[in-house]
Parts: C-alpha cells; structure tokens; sequence
C-alpha cells in the first residue's frame, strides 16, 4: 500500500474530474436519448419556486421517473431532477456550487458526505427512501459448473473461483461510480475478514488476496448500462458486481449476495442547509409521499430496490433472508489508499491508443484546447498504464508509446506531455485509415489489459479508407481484437451519426465534447478505460 501522499491522489482525481465532468444532465436530456452528458452546464442560481424542487440527483435513479410523476399526480410537488455520478456531486457540494442551484441532494449514499465533515454540514434532515446491496450477478450455468448454493456463496469463495480459472467478470469504476466503490469495500472487508468499518491495515492485510481478486476483472465502466451492453456483446465473462437491482432484472443470471456481508446503497433525501423553511416542509412532504406504502410498492415493483416501510414487501424474486451489512470506511485516509491501491496495483492496467485529429481544420484554439485537454488529462494515469499518441490528418502521422511505470512514473508522464506539445496541424481527415492503424498497433489484444481505443475528430472523413472500408476491416478481425472498443468524442464539425456508428459498431460509447468540453470528455472516458 501506498503512503499518505501518494493515496491522496485517488481524490485529487476526483476533484479534477468534478471540475470538467458531468455536472448537469436534465431529465429530458435522458429521455431524449443523448449518448454523453459530458459537462452539461451548472445550473444558475435562481430563486425557490413552491412546489417544485430542484434536485441533485445521482444518475441511476432517472428510473424513478414513473414513480415521481405518480408523487406530483398525488401531492402536486414536482421534482426537477439534474443527474451525476455520486462522487461529482459530493465534489459539487464541497466546493460550494450547490447553494441556490439546488434545493435538495439526493444520492445512492451519503457515505461520502460524511467521509468530508465540512460538506456533511451542506445536508439536513436526511430521510432512506429505500435499498440495494451490492450483488453478484453469475451466469446460470457458471453457478452449476462451480457448484454453489448462492446463500451460502462468501467473498472467498469468489475469490478462490476466480484463482482457479472458474470466473470472471465486469464491475463499474469505483473512483466514478458509488456502486463500484461500494462494491471495493465489499470485497476488501470479506477478504480482510474485517469486524468492524473498514481500516488502513484491513487494507493492507488482504492486498495479496484483492489483487487475486480483480484478476478476474474483464470489463469496467464509468456506468452500469454500458456494463451491461459490454457484457452481452462479450459473451465470455461469467457475472457483474453491481447493485442487486441492476442485477435482477436479468434473467440469465443468478443473483448472490455474500453471506459474509455486502455494502448497502440506501437513497437519503436530505435538505440543503443553505435552504429556508419554505423548501425543508417541501422536501419532508416529499420524503413522506416517498414513504408512503402505495409508493414504496411502486418503487419496489418498478425499480427492484427494497422498500423501507416495513408493511411492504420486497417485490417477487427479491431475497428476503437477512445478510450481514457492512459498515463504510470511517476515515478518508482508508478510502484514499483503498481507491489509490485498486487503480495503481490491484486492477488490470490500462493500453489506450488515442487517435487524435490534428488535420488542418485544427489549427488554432481547437488544437490548443487539445494540447491543454491531454496535457490535463496526464494526472489521472495510473501506474502502469500504456498510452499511444496516435495524431493523423491524411494519414496517422506518428505513433509514439510511453508505459507510465511505477518505479518512474515521472519519465512516463513528460513523456507524454512532450508529444502533446510538439503536436501540430495539417493535411485532411482519415478518420478510418487511422482507426484501422490503430487496431493494427494493438494486435491480438491483450487479455491482461482493459484495452481501448479514443478517436477525437473535429470533422467528417474526408481521406483515405471509407467507412464500408473500415467495416469490412473490422468484420474480419480475430474475435478477440472485435472485443477491443472505440470511444469517440464529439467535437467541433464531426458528424454525429458517423462516430455514433464506429461506437456501436465496435462496442464502444460515443462522448459529447460539442455540448460541453473536450477536457471533460476524455476525463469521462476515463472510467471505460
């Protein structure tokens, strides 16, 4: 494990991603379909209208829109929700962007509030609306083969199936996703046979057996509905880790929660302590209209969370039998070195090849807020990560490799940063001869590496290899390079329908840095790679 210092870095992480990631994504924007919410803009301070709360909202729970639309039938208050991942809007509080924006906070968890005591302080009367624990989601017939009874399945179990070949699987990013985190700690404590919240030395105990572990991680994500996709187009990755709402929604799975215990997400609704009263009576009218039996039936039936009251019962199919809960991290520094140790030592690393439009059409600020955009973007590489710079215009014009290696992460790094300096523009746009240099540059893939490629173009293919020549290439690739994913960003003059189909094609996810920023989307890549 890491020292003090250095696990500090998990976090400063994230307070730079808070800074160009998602910070608005309005529910309409959802329903409409849109791909990326990268850096929507913050809402503006704007005086309270009665009756309807503007909520900061973590992004799963877009699916209460049914059950809020039947709480505004009912008690005529509406909820004007804005969606981010948890760890954003922890960062959007702490920095004291929230007040007049927003009228109430509602996240899977508060846990990370209270990880940071001078932003606990921004939330009041704080109410559970219902629950979900984390969940191991494995194929039906992997549970036969390994022959598990899932209620009596423990993390070690797990683990041993894991070092024997038996199973891998997929769990979202835990420096970007509360259910990913929560599902670090999980794992630590059950490895760590830890009796109480989690400590520094829990940590270090069970390293040698975490890392074990995520050897069988295959897929990650920055959100559970890529995940999902990822693994059905995989087909050869045994289970997702994620909440068991997520998870028993599929039918093709059995869902198994650790009989040595799980974190649990449980949704508080909590006032802005920058409110008035006017908001707080809303806010608690909320929270009881939430709790009503008839809602907590809906949310249950709808959502596959549990409810809260305990006159209703979980919807069918939920697992009533009680397991042991397990308590979050009681002190920063053990969510610092819990995070720092899964990026830079327990997990798989990172090999990215970065395809990058330096055409003539780039010249000038979009090739600055390029330069500036990676430049940014080299504080959030882990030990051991591969990048490739691969800048094109009529064709790729270099390819340049640098391994960012623990014991000399500095050299890796200025490596890097010295390529995005000498960066320059010119020539025309082969966006699929490019791409198809950089499958090339990957070769068979590598099955000890979360693999990808990010194409940034601000334009439309105007060189080289058409995109029926590209899809033929790619539709004769060896399976395993087919599993390696293209990210594209948006930017400047590109055509969305064309990078849409790159992303669908390859099993990517296509990022939006027209609406918001450039530095933004790379950042939000990030939680992919």
């Amino acid at each position: 494990m890491r020292n003090g210092t250095e696990s500090g870095r998990a976090w400063t992480h994230a307070t730079h991603r808070a800074a160009v990631a998602a910070v608005a994504v309005a529910l309409a924007w959802v329903t409409a379909g849109c791909t990326s919410p990268t850096e929507a803009p913050a809402a503006e301070p704007t005086a309270y209208v009665p009756g309807t709360l503007r909520v900061l909202a973590s992004s799963e729970l877009v699916d209460m829109k049914p059950v809020l639309a039947r709480v505004e039938k009912d008690t005529g208050i509406k909820v004007r929700p804005t969606y981010m991942g948890t760890l954003d809007a922890v960062e959007l509080l702490a920095e004291g962007r929230a007040k007049g924006s927003y009228d109430a906070v509602w996240l899977s968890s508060n846990d990370y509030l209270r990880l940071r005591p001078e932003t606990a302080k921004q939330v009041v009367s704080e109410t559970s609306v219902m629950s979900s624990p984390v969940a191991i989601g494995v194929r039906n017939e992997t549970v036969e083969k390994l022959g598990w009874k899932p209620e009596d399945v423990t993390w070690s179990d797990v683990e041993k199936a894991v070092a024997d070949g038996g199973l891998t699987y997929g769990m979202t990013d835990p420096s970007r996703s509360h259910s990913g985190f929560s599902t670090l700690v999980s794992v630590a404590s059950g490895l760590a046979d830890a009796q109480s919240a989690l400590t520094d030395a829990d940590v270090a105990r069970a390293a040698p057996r975490l890392k074990e572990f995520f050897a069988g991680q295959k897929l990650t994500s920055g959100s559970s509905g890529w995940l999902a996709a990822a693994y059905d187009r995989r087909g050869d990755v045994d289970a997702l880790l994620n909440y068991e709402s997520v998870l028993e929604s599929r039918g093709d799975l059995t869902v198994i929660r650790p009989r040595d215990g799980v974190v649990t997400a449980d949704y508080p609704l909590s006032s802005l302590a920058s409110t008035g009263e006017d908001v707080r009576d809303d806010v608690r009218r909320l929270s009881d209209a939430l709790r009503t039996p008839d809602i907590q039936r809906l949310i249950t039936e709808r959502t596959l969370r549990r409810p809260v009251v305990a006159s209703v019962p979980p919807a069918a199919g939920l697992d009533t039998t009680r397991r042991r809960e397990l308590p979050f991290p009681g002190g920063r520094s053990v969510a610092d070195g819990l995070l720092d140790a899964y990026e830079n030592e327990l997990r798989r690393p990172s090999r990215t090849v970065y395809v990058l439009d330096t055409s003539g059409s780039m010249e000038g600020d979009r090739l600055d807020r390029l330069k500036t955009a990676l430049t940014e973007l080299t504080g959030d590489f882990r030990d051991r990560e591969e990048v490739t710079l691969m800048p094109f215009g009529s064709d790729v014009k270099s390819v340049r490799t640098h391994v960012v290696r623990p014991e000399r992460p500095k050299a890796g790094l200025d490596g890097i940063r010295a390529d995005t300096r000498g960066l320059s523009a010119g020539g025309d746009t082969a966006i699929y001869t490019s791409l198809r240099k950089a499958y090339e540059h990957l070769g068979t893939g590598d099955r000890d590496t979360f693999t990808s490629i990010v194409l940034m173009t601000d334009g439309e293919n105007t060189e080289g290899a058409s995109p029926a020549d590209f899809d033929a290439f790619y539709r004769r690739l060896p399976a395993a390079q087919k599993q390696i994913p293209v990210f594209p960003i948006l930017f400047g003059d590109s055509d969305q329908e064309e990078l849409r189909h790159i992303a669908d094609l390859t099993g990517g996810r296509l990022f939006d840095a027209q609406q918001g920023s450039l530095d933004g989307a790379f950042e939000e890549i990030r939680g992919y790679q």
